[in-house]
């Protein structure tokens, strides 16, 4: 099995959400199909069941359950159910758009198989079950309902935030179901981790420190080993990506500039002005502000 930095090297982690739902319905019964991507679902109210590749379970609320790309699954709501769900692919794939949620009955795959996302079970050392146990289950339910309310009302920054918590999801998924040294001993000399971990967080307070503490070394370490690697510092990386996703939200949004200065993770409209105006041809003015 490859590891973690391994297999991430070949199959890059870009979440792109397919279909979404929160899923109210009486008793139901979806017969068996085959996944080509990720069905993540959360067990919010009723009795719920599946069957994944032979196993059965009764799901409880509160229970989230993630079935992996080419598993055979049949869903059952036994009473009425709330189940809000999303289907996506977790590896970049180009032709990502051509995919699609099978429908039930639709087993045979093999016409699609360009299309079948890798399995995280693939990774050495990660072992994920189809029922999570996830370390922060609140915070992981409140994310994935989260992103559901955010693909309802489509726009660009939305669907950007929503693809950031999809990665956030992914990430507490392998920490929650890896062996406890996993990421600290495939990813740390490498540091290919490192630009996906920091767009998943581009709006947080992200510090040397902590990043230290990620890779395991000490943060004058890390400091060495990271100018090694990206030829900068970890603060003059992380602007160039805040700045950089800043100038694409400009080019191809409508969103106010107090939010992409936010989503972008500059502390003020006046510090993402002072940072992004030497970089574009034409500088966003204060006077642009909206209201």
């Amino acid at each position: 099995m490859p590891k973690l930095s391994e297999f991430m090297e070949d199959h890059p982690i870009v979440p792109y959400i397919r279909q979404f739902g929160f899923a109210a319905r009486s008793p139901w019964f979806l017969p068996e199909r085959r996944l080509l991507d990720y069905l993540l679902l959360y067990v919010q109210e009723g009795e719920f069941r599946m069957r994944v590749d032979g196993n059965e379970l009764n799901m409880q609320p509160g229970e989230c359950a993630l079935v992996q790309p080419g598993s055979l699954v049949t869903l059952q709501g036994v009473t009425h159910t709330i189940t809000p769900f999303i289907h996506m692919d977790i590896f970049y794939n180009p032709h990502r758009s051509q995919s699609f949620a099978t429908r039930p009955g639709q087993i045979d795959l093999t016409e699609y198989s360009h299309l079948l996302q890798p399995t995280l079970n693939q990774m050495e050392g990660i072992q994920v079950p189809v029922r999570l146990k996830i370390k922060d289950p609140v915070a992981f339910r409140a994310k994935l309902l989260d992103i559901i309310r955010l693909q309802t009302e489509p726009n660009a920054l939305h669907q950007l935030k929503a693809q950031t918590l999809a990665g956030e999801l992914v990430v507490a998924i392998v920490e929650s179901h890896s062996a406890a040294d996993t990421v600290s001993r495939t990813t740390p000399q490498t540091l290919n981790w490192v630009t996906s971990f920091l767009s998943f967080h581009l709006s947080e307070r992200v510090t040397v420190k902590d990043l230290a503490k990620r890779a395991n070394f000490s943060p004058s370490r890390f400091n060495t080993l990271f100018r090694e690697r990206f030829g900068m510092s970890p603060h003059q990386y992380l602007l160039n990506m805040r700045i950089a996703s800043a100038k694409d939200l400009l080019a191809t949004t409508d969103n106010k500039l107090e939010d992409i200065a936010r989503y972008c993770g500059f502390h003020d409209i006046h510090h993402f002005l002072a940072n992004i105006a030497p970089v574009c041809k034409t500088p966003p003015h204060p006077a642009n502000l909206v209201a």
